[in-house]
């Protein structure tokens, strides 16, 4: 397995982690009745900040991990792996490490800072794999 594949495997195990860290404290605060229902009306009492801010946190990693899969695939199947693309590639696995407690605690602009280095480690392997 290229390293690029492990750390996407570590990715997704982490966005496992990630759901856990919301999913504990949401049914807590909602309640099963409603996290067990079809949420069909919307719940009779909001999440927390914190907890708003750890479901705002695993949504962006499933919209980050995406684009990060993308970069995993090309670079791995076009026989790209190199040293460069495996380093960006926990370079984005450490940035959403750390992402994690800076939304949650709301650090700002700490937690964007951290987004945009996983982010731009996600796009030089995508442009590693064109040149």
């Amino acid at each position: 397995m290229t390293p690029e594949l492990t750390v996407l495997t570590l990715a997704a195990l982490l966005q496992v982690v990630q759901f856990a860290l919301f999913a504990a404290p949401a049914n807590r605060e909602l309640g099963p009745a409603y996290t067990m229902s079809s949420r069909d009306a919307p719940p009779a009492r909001g999440l927390s900040d914190r907890t708003g801010r750890l479901q705002r946190a695993l949504n962006n990693h499933f919209e980050g991990l995406i684009l990060f899969t993308i970069a995993c695939v090309v670079v791995t199947l076009s026989g790209q792996s190199t040293g460069f693309t495996a380093a960006c590639a926990w370079i984005y696995l450490a940035a959403r490490v750390l992402f994690i407690p800076a939304y949650a605690m709301g650090l700002n602009p700490a937690r964007s800072i951290i987004w945009g280095i996983g982010f731009l480690a996600t796009v030089l392997m995508l442009i590693a794999a064109l040149v």
